[in-house]
Protein backbone atom coordinates (compact mmCIF):
# COMPACT_ATOMS: atom_id res chain seq x y z
CA UNK A 1 0.00 0.00 0.00
CA UNK A 2 0.96 3.57 -0.75
CA UNK A 3 -0.20 7.15 0.83
CA UNK A 4 -0.43 9.71 -1.90
CA UNK A 5 -0.33 13.32 -0.44
CA UNK A 6 -1.03 15.86 -3.29
CA UNK A 7 -0.16 19.38 -2.74
CA UNK A 8 -2.36 21.33 -5.71
CA UNK A 9 -4.26 24.82 -6.26
CA UNK A 10 -7.61 24.93 -5.15
CA UNK A 11 -9.33 25.12 -8.23
CA UNK A 12 -8.29 22.15 -9.61
CA UNK A 13 -9.39 19.91 -7.02
CA UNK A 14 -12.81 19.01 -8.89
CA UNK A 15 -10.64 17.99 -12.02
CA UNK A 16 -8.45 15.90 -10.26
CA UNK A 17 -11.43 14.47 -8.28
CA UNK A 18 -12.83 13.54 -12.37
CA UNK A 19 -10.02 12.00 -13.13
CA UNK A 20 -9.46 9.65 -10.40
CA UNK A 21 -13.19 8.63 -10.53
CA UNK A 22 -12.73 7.84 -14.35
CA UNK A 23 -9.65 5.43 -12.99
CA UNK A 24 -11.67 3.68 -10.60
CA UNK A 25 -9.56 5.42 -7.70
CA UNK A 26 -12.18 6.70 -4.78
CA UNK A 27 -12.08 8.13 -1.09
CA UNK A 28 -9.34 10.77 -0.25
CA UNK A 29 -8.95 13.45 2.58
CA UNK A 30 -8.35 16.97 1.76
CA UNK A 31 -7.59 19.62 4.23
CA UNK A 32 -6.86 22.87 3.28
CA UNK A 33 -3.26 24.26 3.17
CA UNK A 34 -0.88 27.27 2.69
CA UNK A 35 2.36 27.10 0.96
CA UNK A 36 5.37 28.45 -1.51
CA UNK A 37 7.63 27.05 -3.22
CA UNK A 38 9.73 29.00 -6.11
CA UNK A 39 6.81 30.89 -6.91
CA UNK A 40 7.86 32.97 -3.46
CA UNK A 41 4.19 33.98 -3.01
CA UNK A 42 3.16 37.24 -4.70
CA UNK A 43 2.06 41.12 -3.79
CA UNK A 44 -1.05 42.50 -3.54
CA UNK A 45 -2.29 45.78 -3.05
CA UNK A 46 -5.01 46.48 -0.48
CA UNK A 47 -6.24 49.59 0.11
CA UNK A 48 -3.41 51.24 -1.85
CA UNK A 49 -0.86 49.54 -0.03
CA UNK A 50 1.05 47.09 -1.34
CA UNK A 51 2.21 43.82 1.17
CA UNK A 52 3.96 40.45 0.43
CA UNK A 53 1.46 37.67 0.63
CA UNK A 54 4.05 34.92 1.28
CA UNK A 55 1.96 31.73 1.95
CA UNK A 56 -0.54 31.15 -0.86
CA UNK A 57 -3.45 28.77 -0.92
CA UNK A 58 -3.32 25.40 -1.11
CA UNK A 59 -5.24 22.32 -0.91
CA UNK A 60 -3.89 18.74 0.65
CA UNK A 61 -5.61 15.74 -0.23
CA UNK A 62 -4.48 12.08 0.91
CA UNK A 63 -5.37 9.36 -0.96
CA UNK A 64 -4.05 5.48 -0.17
CA UNK A 65 -3.86 2.61 -3.22
CA UNK A 66 -2.50 -0.58 -4.08
CA UNK A 67 1.22 -0.61 -5.04
CA UNK A 68 -0.57 -1.72 -8.29
CA UNK A 69 -2.26 1.31 -8.24
CA UNK A 70 0.18 4.39 -7.78
CA UNK A 71 1.12 4.68 -11.40
CA UNK A 72 -2.17 5.47 -12.69
CA UNK A 73 -3.27 7.69 -9.84
CA UNK A 74 0.02 9.74 -10.34
CA UNK A 75 -1.19 9.88 -13.83
CA UNK A 76 -4.75 11.03 -13.00
CA UNK A 77 -3.22 13.87 -10.23
CA UNK A 78 -1.09 15.14 -12.95
CA UNK A 79 -3.20 15.28 -15.68
CA UNK A 80 -6.36 16.58 -13.54
CA UNK A 81 -3.66 19.49 -11.52
CA UNK A 82 -1.96 20.56 -14.59
CA UNK A 83 -1.99 24.13 -15.51
CA UNK A 84 1.86 24.42 -17.11
CA UNK A 85 2.38 27.27 -14.37
CA UNK A 86 4.68 28.03 -11.66
CA UNK A 87 2.62 26.77 -8.59
CA UNK A 88 0.82 23.61 -9.79
CA UNK A 89 2.18 21.46 -7.12
CA UNK A 90 3.88 18.58 -5.90
CA UNK A 91 2.83 14.93 -5.21
CA UNK A 92 5.12 12.58 -2.21
CA UNK A 93 4.26 8.48 -2.41
CA UNK A 94 4.92 6.88 0.64
CA UNK A 95 4.83 3.47 1.63
CA UNK A 96 2.05 2.62 4.22
CA UNK A 97 2.96 -0.10 6.83
CA UNK A 98 -0.49 -0.74 8.05
CA UNK A 99 -3.79 -0.05 7.66
CA UNK A 100 -6.55 0.06 10.68
CA UNK A 101 -10.92 1.13 9.89
CA UNK A 102 -11.38 2.04 13.25
CA UNK A 103 -15.15 1.05 13.01
CA UNK A 104 -14.99 -2.84 11.89
CA UNK A 105 -11.13 -3.09 12.83
CA UNK A 106 -10.45 -4.82 9.29
CA UNK A 107 -6.84 -4.26 8.55
CA UNK A 108 -4.49 -3.72 5.53
CA UNK A 109 -6.23 -4.25 2.19
CA UNK A 110 -9.79 -5.07 3.91
CA UNK A 111 -9.60 -1.39 5.41
CA UNK A 112 -9.16 0.16 2.34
Amino acid sequence: MKKIEAIIKPFMLEDVQEMLAECGLRGMTVADAKGFGRQRGHTEVYRGSEYEADFLPKLKIDILVRDEDVDRALAAIIEGAKTGKIGDGKVFVTPVDEIVRIRTGERNKEAV
